[in-house]
């Protein structure tokens, strides 16, 4: 069953050689047990979606240089996720002022083909489906 996500649940990237935690604003002023609630809007690079440690993506240019210069051989470099679009499809039946609310199911693209998704939602709710 999907479950909410709030500020500091676990993340991955397909392409990242780690995990990431998400970061919520409180610009929504809404909380779960006194964590700011996410939205599919919390998609925003370096201030939601932190680094996944290393890219291994070769669609990334630095990734690609690197790994030329190499002479072929996969050479990973510091991630930075370069997310343009919310999270996808978010909750149908809630909204978090406005704002489909984000479920522990959804994803998010990075403009280097990693899919990031929700490995820890940050709590686990005994809730109707969202």
């Amino acid at each position: 069953m999907p479950t909410p996500v709030v500020n500091g649940a676990m993340c991955m990237c397909t392409f990242g050689t780690g995990p990431s935690t998400l970061q919520v604003l409180p610009i929504n002023m809404t909380t779960t047990d006194n964590q700011n609630q996410a939205t599919v809007n919390d998609f925003v690079p370096m201030v939601n979606i932190q680094p996944f440690i290393m890219c291994i993506s070769p669609s990334n240019p630095q990734v690609a240089a690197a790994t030329a210069a190499a002479m072929g051989v996969l050479t990973p470099q510091p991630c930075i996720p370069v997310t343009t679009s919310p999270w996808i499809p978010g909750s149908t039946l809630v909204t978090v002022n406005n704002q489909a609310m984000l479920l522990n199911t959804d994803t998010c693209m990075c403009t280097w083909g990693g899919v990031i998704s929700i490995t820890m939602a940050g709590e686990v709710l005994a809730s109707a489906d969202m």
